[in-house]
């Protein structure tokens, strides 16, 4: 993507945030014809000492996983906050209007999980419902027998080992007479807003607390086995 070095950042950990935090990503990949095709998946984030690892599943009529079969490289695209920045925000008129955002997207090396390893398929959705709902862990262990094998039947699982990863983290950030306006004007907005508010928190941009960055841990360990 384009990204202008004011806006880039190398901190694993705030990539990672923006992963676990948003975690509905766009998996693109190209299709017979040679067009990108487009599947939105809630990915699970593995952050290890070596780099990132993404785990998900699709439905088996989705026709993606064949293209990940054939080839194994793709896009994955995570999109964060984002909003509307008015020119308002500045002391002087001369000025345009902008978008500001958080995304991240990375270059991944694709592998499917066998289709008859029920067992990985298993562990692999627990790591899901620990990251969204880990009370509906007990009701899925409570499906047994022919429906839980009609089930996992119904998905393919894959694993995305990242290979290369962008961030970009666009708050007007080499515009520092605007920050503090922009910061009130976000911290009044909607949920968006409120969001790049503290993004803007946490990089210093103004003052205020923030809840703290995750660092390289696997929230999903504990529910693998459970």
């Amino acid at each position: 993507m384009y990204l202008p070095s004011q806006f880039a950042t190398q901190d694993q950990r705030l990539a990672a945030r923006v992963m676990r935090e948003h975690p509905l990503a766009s998996l693109i990949t190209t299709d017979d014809a040679g067009l990108p095709y487009v599947s939105h998946l809630p990915l699970h984030l593995q952050h290890e000492d070596t780099g990132f690892r993404l785990l998900g599943h699709m439905a088996r009529p989705n026709v993606q996983w064949r293209h990940l079969q054939q080839h194994a490289r793709a896009l994955v695209t995570f999109m964060g906050p984002h909003a509307y920045m008015s020119p308002s925000v500045y002391p002087d008129r001369a000025r345009v209007p902008s978008w500001n955002y958080v995304a991240v997207h990375c270059s991944v090396t694709a592998r499917l999980l066998d289709h008859d390893d029920a067992h990985a398929k298993d562990a692999l959705l627990k790591c899901l419902i620990g990251d969204h709902e880990p009370a509906y862990a007990a009701q899925w262990r409570d499906i047994e027998g022919e429906l839980a094998r009609k089930l996992l039947a119904g998905i393919v699982a894959f694993e995305l080992q990242v290979d290369h990863w962008q961030c970009k983290i666009k708050l007007n950030q080499h515009r520092p007479e605007s920050h503090a306006a922009l910061h009130a004007a976000y911290l009044g907005g909607g949920a968006q807003q409120q969001a790049l508010a503290d993004w803007m928190v946490r990089l210093g941009l103004v003052g205020g607390s923030s809840a703290p960055s995750g660092g390289p841990d696997d929230p999903c360990g504990s529910n693998a086995d459970s």
